[in-house]
């Protein structure tokens, strides 16, 4: 089925071209199309993008299309099958540069400039253009020119493995599922892209935007990064099953009856503490001398802890989440990527939404608290006839094209 260009949203009308592979710069891609811009995403003509080909992560095995793991970085997007390494294939993308606002890839330098889509080439053609690039360790230093992945650049390198690992833990912490980092740079990236095109409109001054795993992750660890370099330590993970805070009860987890977690993140013991007690049906304890007020409070926090963990674990999820309703102070259910599925929050703010077959999670940022209209990825070249076409080539040139193996 062929997609339409058409869409809503504040970037309506803007034409990116993505020359991108896997799930970081694409996704940056993605979050571009649910704003409303026009994505040709380009992939090799015979191979297409390798994330085509995952089928299996860690338990979950896709036999069939559609493939979560190319819909969540490529939904909304038009694709077309070009070879770069061909003068026809060349041609065919600096001929789309020309009409686009944005250049958006994740090719290393050296490729960039084998394929004749480094800064300078695609500037030639639109020299107003937007070039955007997203990499695993940043543009500048000796090692710009390696790649890596989420893995590598963003939980390893980034400082985040490290630091949510508690010591005696064998290894790290892995990554809570694929595209973690991959996902949370793309939005950066996109973001970067937006404020290019402000400036451009406002300027006529076109920018090169970067964006990498590295940076990314670190930003994601920054106010812990900022803590380490003020202290001159890193930070220590509690060690698993350790209440939350030392010298506060009501900043931890706590188990319920039927194996679930409630998380109580309440700074302010003193002020949230009657109000706990009386939801927990145990007002007495909001008169307690040792929890009269903070100082108390922290000082008997282990006795607290006790208490609460006693009390929570009297009733279910269900029933506390019914009871806490009215609970003044902040505290949410510990949830998996199944259980956010169901939430009526995530609901009602359409956090989710259907795209084709499949329901995937929209990017984060709402305008005017409408949700963005979500359409599925593309098949692999779908849209090549289409986007020659708007480029004015004849059908007997495209058919050229195709025999030469430049398009598919």
């Amino acid at each position: 089925m062929t997609q339409t260009t058409e869409a809503d949203g504040p970037l309506a009308g803007i034409r990116v071209l993505e020359v991108a592979m896997y799930g970081f710069v694409p996704s940056a891609g993605a979050v571009l199309a649910d704003w409303g811009a026009d994505v040709i995403k380009v992939e090799h003509a015979v191979t297409g993008d390798p994330q085509r080909g995952l089928r299996r992560v860690g338990q979950f095995v896709v036999e069939n299309d559609p493939n979560p793991n190319v819909e969540h970085a490529n939904r909304g997007k038009r694709s077309i099958g070009v070879d770069m390494s061909t003068p026809e294939g060349r041609a065919v993308i600096h001929e789309l540069a020309r009409g686009a606002d944005v250049f958006l890839t994740s090719f290393l330098p050296q490729a960039r400039t084998k394929f004749g889509i480094d800064v300078d080439d695609i500037r030639a053609v639109n020299p107003s253009i937007v070039y955007a690039r997203g990499s695993a360790l940043g543009p500048r230093g000796v090692e710009s020119d390696r790649g890596g992945y989420d893995m590598t650049a963003f939980w390893c390198r980034g400082g985040i493995a490290a630091t949510i690992t508690a010591p005696g833990v064998e290894g790290m912490i892995q990554p809570p599922g694929p595209a973690f980092g991959d996902t949370i740079s793309g939005t950066n990236l996109a973001g970067g892209i937006a404020a290019a095109l402000l400036k451009r409109e406002r300027t006529g001054k076109p920018s090169v935007v970067d964006v990498s795993l590295l940076g990314s992750g670190l930003w994601s660890l920054g106010h812990t990064v900022a803590l380490s370099a003020h202290g001159k330590k890193p930070m220590i993970a509690p060690k698993p099953g350790a209440h939350g805070a030392p010298t506060n009860p009501l900043s931890g987890l706590y188990s319920t009856a039927d194996g679930r977690y409630l998380s109580f993140v309440m700074l302010q013991p003193a002020k949230f503490w009657a109000d706990v007690c009386r939801h927990i049906e145990r007002p007495e304890l909001a008169e307690d001398p040792r929890f009269a007020d903070a100082a108390s409070i922290a000082e008997h926090t282990a006795e607290a802890v006790e208490i609460l963990r006693a009390e929570i674990g009297r009733r279910t999820l269900a029933e506390w989440t019914e009871r806490l309703a009215t609970l003044s102070g902040p505290w949410a259910p510990v949830q998996d990527s199944e259980q956010v599925l169901s939430d009526p929050q995530i609901r009602a703010n359409e956090y989710l939404r259907q795209a084709g077959e499949l329901e995937l999670v929209a990017n984060p940022v709402q305008f005017d608290v409408t949700a963005p209209d979500l359409r599925p990825a593309p098949g692999f070249a779908e849209q090549t006839d289409e986007v020659l076409l708007e480029l004015g080539l004849s059908w007997d040139r495209i058919v050229e094209l195709k025999v030469a193996g430049a398009v598919s």
